[in-house]
């Protein structure tokens, strides 16, 4: 929704009338907010301005302050709070708990919240219909982060296996209309320039304290228990305080209830428990403890995730993919809580200490970048890294996921097969030339030579030295006569050159039935005409390629549209012909043979749907 420039083309003040028309709409829209929480978004004596989009978007705000709701089309049917109303009143709308805040830089960079980023609680699914309004969290941070509808119920979602789509996101923190408003701000700490995490603040103010002061902070205690079931979170405040509370009582020791409790957080924990004890974690962690678990996150890193081929990476995408992945379970590890305060002084630190990295910084982006990595160095060699045991959720989404992939009706997968170009490689480092490969299979086969070779450049890690049979691999037939032949590639344009010198195949499975073409994968296309009168055509080629029978298909559409079908052959070529009637409309529906030649309307293959022309 925000995620291009649009200009506001009008601004003005809305009338009295209007001012009590939107509370009315915002009250029927929100029925979670009460007067009080409609009283601090919108001031019934202040005054409240509409600026009003090209893409018909209304914007609402206080005068003086920050915008509070918006308004897709313009006709009050379908408005949704800004990520800073939220922030004032973090439950006005139901909420979906992301699994961790590592998943926060996926929302916060534009894309729809899917349903394997959703953590779902031991209770189940929350319900919710398609179309309904939600909210995004992180664990451990009360402030929402971005707001959007649903795509689905919630029995369809079951019924998809908890797959697909489940919010299209319209408004997120650090969108543009996020960054447009002058003086935004954070809720707090947890938020970041592009992930967010959990509020240390937060997490530290829900811990069991010494005595409860009075009904009013066990009504809020409990208020906050059924918040939390409504959204469907998997932690309740009020039971870890009963469990710490038990557990003190048993040993008459507070050191005995702590390890008890981070015992139990060790063995069963969800990701909201996890949170929790990370903070208390980093309260109790010094500068130099920080600073050496940064170090053994960096090392566990590059052990581990961190490969020769995917460099040069910049520090950012080392940072959030690598090294924060790598945290040891119930450690938060905060860069501004170690000596070093920042990401590019922690690294240029490594870096120029000797330790196992080399970064440089991109004179473009202005960022440092790690460009290679030291694996014979005395403080990587003696490092062993960890074996991270395969939680609970992940093996049930996992199996989840091997259902939903088994009862796929349709699969397509584009492999690689050696060719005279490449056979060379193949045969230098005992490949066998007749075998399918995946993309990065046949990737991974021209780094294996070229580490064999050592053909990786000493001064620039990212160049690749080409050498005779690697150049002919990569150029031979390639270029121009009079041209040099290149001496040098980057590593990043070498995996798909070296892909385009292979044959390219592709295998279609439907069902039980699978076959395995040469070339690449040919397209579904659709043509129309019009014909005498208001009669209209439409052509369709190209389905054999994806295995559908044409007989099968003219008979699903003649039930589908209440239409005559017929199936002939043309001469020649094996064509289809599927013909039909609508009221007065004539639909004649064609279905070429895959080698058959017409328009290139799909680029991708995915189930067809063909509506008749009215």
């Amino acid at each position: 929704m925000f995620k291009k420039a649009v200009e506001a083309k009008a601004q003005q003040r809305l009338s009295g009338a209007d001012r009590k028309k939107l509370r009315r709409t915002v009250r029927d829209k929100f029925p979670r907010a009460s007067d009080a929480d409609i009283d601090a978004l919108l001031p019934p004596k202040a005054e409240i301005i509409v600026a009003k989009f090209q893409n018909r978007v209304h914007v609402y705000g206080v005068e003086g302050g920050f915008p509070v709701f918006f308004d897709v089309d313009g006709r009050g049917s379908e408005i949704y709070p800004t990520v800073f109303a939220l922030w004032k009143v973090p439950e006005l709308l139901p909420s979906f708990m992301l699994k961790g805040g590592e998943v926060s830089q996926f929302v916060i960079g534009g894309a729809d919240l899917m349903f394997p980023g959703i953590s779902v609680a031991a209770g189940g699914l929350a319900s919710f219909s398609a179309g309904e309004p939600w909210a995004v969290k992180v664990p451990g941070n009360p402030a929402p982060i971005a707001v959007g509808s649903t795509t689905m119920s919630s029995d369809e979602a079951l019924k998809a296996g908890l797959r697909g789509k489940a919010l299209r996101i319209m408004h997120y923190y650090r969108d543009l209309l996020w960054e447009s408003v002058e003086g935004h701000y954070v809720p707090n700490a947890g938020f970041l320039e592009d992930v967010v995490f959990e509020d240390p603040l937060f997490l530290a103010s829900n811990q069991p304290s010494d005595s409860f002061e009075g009904d009013t902070h066990g009504s809020d205690a409990q208020q906050s228990h059924i918040n939390n079931e409504n959204i469907g979170e998997s932690v309740n405040v009020n039971d870890v305080i009963a469990e710490t509370s038990a557990a003190s009582i048993q040993n008459d020791s507070v050191n005995a209830a702590k390890e008890i409790t981070l015992d139990a957080c060790d063995l069963k924990s969800t990701d909201n428990d996890a949170a929790a004890k990370s903070d208390i974690e980093l309260y109790s962690l010094s500068i130099e403890d920080v600073d050496s678990h940064l170090d053994r996150c960096l090392l566990q890193a590059l052990h581990t995730t961190v490969k020769d081929k995917d460099l040069p990476i910049p520090g950012s995408t080392l940072w959030s993919n690598h090294v924060l992945a790598c945290r040891p379970s119930g450690i938060t590890v905060d860069i501004k809580k170690s000596s070093h305060k920042k990401l590019s002084k922690w690294l240029q630190a490594k870096s120029s200490t000797g330790l196992q990295i080399t970064i440089k910084e991109d004179k473009y982006k202005k960022e440092a970048m790690l460009i290679s990595v030291n694996r014979s160095h005395p403080d990587y060699l003696p490092f062993k890294p960890e074996k991270r045991p395969v939680e609970k959720v992940d093996q049930a989404a996992d199996c989840a996921a091997s259902e939903c992939c088994s009862q796929k009706v349709l699969e397509v997968v584009e492999v690689y097969k050696s060719s005279v170009h490449v056979n060379s490689i193949f045969a230098s480092v005992g490949a066998d030339t007749g075998k399918l490969y995946s993309a990065s299979e046949a990737s991974d086969i021209v780094f294996k030579y070229i580490e064999k070779e050592n053909l990786v450049k000493q001064t620039e890690k990212a160049i690749v030295v080409l050498d005779a049979t690697l150049c002919d691999a990569l150029f031979k037939g390639a270029i121009k006569k009079g041209s040099t032949y290149p001496t040098e590639i980057h590593k990043k344009d070498l995996g798909a050159t070296f892909i385009s010198r292979m044959q390219a195949h592709h295998i279609v499975t439907r069902g039980s039935e699978s076959v395995v073409r040469k070339g690449v994968l040919k397209t579904v296309h659709i043509m129309t005409e019009r014909r005498q009168g208001n009669k209209k055509v439409t052509k369709v080629s190209g389905l054999e390629t994806f295995l559908i029978d044409a007989e099968a298909l003219a008979s699903e559409l003649q039930k589908k549209f209440a239409c005559s079908t017929t199936v002939v052959e043309l001469p020649g070529l094996r064509v289809n012909i599927l013909m039909g009637e609508i009221f007065t409309v004539t639909v004649i529906i064609v279905a070429l043979d895959a080698t058959a030649n017409g328009l290139d309307v799909f680029r991708h293959p995915f189930p067809l749907i063909l509506f008749p022309f009215s």
